[in-house]
């Protein structure tokens, strides 16, 4: 048994024929240097435990620390720094976005087909990157991730024409893209994923939350022109490249392939099959509105402020900024908070909470009052997608995780790309103000999705929700149950309430 639990490989569940009882655990723990922990049972637990005990508590899988040796540690302080470039990739976008449209003269339908070129990117990458793990592993893509983005920023340095910007933008989309699926993953399935990714996505939000502010500068107080800034992402891209090869040198296909075994019966998991899950999907339609909900307000506030709100280009640059950075304090802060009060919970609450900012956001004709309320925006938004991670990881087996984050992620990347351009192609007739209803509605739609997730509102819901296999729209169901219960209650004829004396209770308690 001891030699059983020790072979398991790393992130792998322990092998569900072994029976588990809280008994072995205690006989265990002093002999076994790995952290042992409680998860739901399967089914075939349920059978091992004698009738009439309560339920055995099993030994977990063993779960990763981000500082159980060095490389783990040189490892995941590389996966923030991929993040800091994606972010600086996306916040960017925003603050140069008039200073583009300006240079090469085009409409804001055109200047948005930006957007949909790294959508481009993320699809590709989502459909290839469970080959490039399954084939190269970590070490291909740390360094597809960097090669990628770099390809796309040498170009960019050089200002080519306008018809030429959108091809290029494709190879960022997809080095984000395959690297935005492997890391999530890769620290979804650690000890402590909701904190671990609250600072993952908080280095995105960092990112995004330098970039304006560095391009902005350059453009309004150094006047150099908007193309400037990609000598600096090219220079940060080069040396991503480096940094990744010695970062996961060892982390070969081979070592990807022995440590994530399929549980399909199939040589490996494909995409295909993690595609046939209900969960997959609802991940998938839930980022696909949220991101487009977030880059849709990181590009557009800066042409919103200067043009609704009137405000001064430096004011209206910092006010993207304050947006990010906000993100990036969500994720810290708020990442602490979610595990504790359990996924489902903690997205509703942050959902209303944004519905009511955005609200104010948009109704509040004041620069001031809008600045902050979008600062508050995007600190309640921020852990909606580590959190989504986390919840991925908890609801579908390992094997599939790469598969299903990488796909929810590019889906992600569709609505950064369909909704922003849908805002450029509406506010070329209707004014740069039709962001603000258009987000409020895809905040309410996401609401309405997360309400399908099943697990309930209490923490430990998901894996319960996993172990009892709960289909998507079950805690709806129940509610709905519950409700129609409670009506037909409401409709029965009550009875008038008799009250019996002390004396008479004695004398029918009295009666054979």
């Amino acid at each position: 048994m001891a030699d059983m639990l020790d072979s398991t490989p790393i992130g792998n569940p322990v092998h569900p024929l072994v029976p588990r009882s809280d008994e072995l655990n205690e006989k265990l723990a002093p002999q076994m240097p790995l952290q042992l922990s409680l998860s739901p049972m399967s089914d075939r637990d349920e059978e091992a435990s004698a009738p009439g005990l309560p339920p055995a508590s099993p030994v977990s899988m063993r779960l990763r620390t981000w500082n159980e040796s060095k490389t783990t540690t040189f490892r995941f302080f590389f996966t923030l720094y991929s993040f800091i470039i994606m972010g600086m990739n996306d916040g960017a976008i925003g603050a140069l976005l008039p200073y583009i449209e300006k240079y090469y003269n085009v409409s804001y339908t055109v200047i948005s087909c930006v957007f949909l070129a790294s959508f481009a990117g993320y699809l590709f990458s989502a459909l290839a990157n469970n080959l490039i793990h399954h084939r190269f592993g970590q070490f291909g893509v740390a360094i597809l991730g960097s090669a990628g983005r770099l390809v796309g920023y040498i170009p960019m340095m050089l200002h080519p024409p306008f018809f030429v910007l959108p091809i290029f933008m494709v190879f960022p989309g997809l080095g984000n893209g395959v690297e935005d699926s492997a890391w999530n993953a890769w620290i979804g399935n650690m000890e402590n994923a909701n904190e671990l990714l609250g600072f993952l996505h908080g280095a995105y939000g960092l990112g995004a939350t330098i970039a304006p502010l560095i391009a902005t500068a350059m453009v309004t107080k150094s006047n150099l022109p908007w193309y400037s800034f990609y000598y600096l992402m090219a220079s940060l891209a080069g040396l991503g490249i480096v940094l990744g090869a010695f970062a996961f040198w060892g982390a070969t296909g081979r070592v990807h392939r022995e440590s994530h075994k399929s549980t399909t019966g199939q040589s490996r998991t494909t995409t295909r099959r993690v595609l046939r899950e209900p969960i997959t999907w609802l991940m998938a339609g839930f980022l696909l509105c949220y991101v487009g909900a977030e880059v849709s307000l990181g590009g557009w506030v800066t042409s919103f402020m200067l043009t609704v709100r009137h405000a001064e280009n430096f004011a209206a640059g910092m006010s993207v900024t304050g947006f990010w950075l906000g993100i990036t304090m969500g994720r810290l802060v708020l990442g602490f908070v979610t595990g504790r009060i359990g996924e489902k919970l903690a997205i509703t609450v942050y959902l209303v909470i944004s519905i009511v900012l955005q609200l104010l956001y948009w109704l509040i004709p004041s620069f001031i009052a809008s600045a902050i309320a979008v600062g508050f925006l995007g600190f309640f938004l921020g852990p909606l997608f580590p959190a989504v991670v986390v919840t991925g990881t908890k609801l579908l087996p390992s094997d599939f995780h790469v598969s299903a984050i990488g796909f929810s992620s590019a889906f992600g990347s569709g609505g950064g790309a369909i909704f922003p351009f849908a805002v450029g192609a509406i506010a070329e007739s209707k004014g740069v103000g039709v962001l603000q209803p258009i987000v409020l509605a895809i905040l309410g739609f996401i609401l309405i999705v997360w309400c399908f997730l099943p697990g309930g509102y209490r923490p430990g819901g998901l894996e319960r929700a996993r172990k009892n296999h709960e289909a998507i729209g079950n805690d709806v169901v129940v509610a709905f149950q519950w409700i129609m219960r409670r009506d037909e209650a409401d409709k029965k004829p009550h009875l008038p309430k008799t009250t019996v004396s002390p004396p008479e209770l004695e004398a029918a308690s009295s009666v054979p």
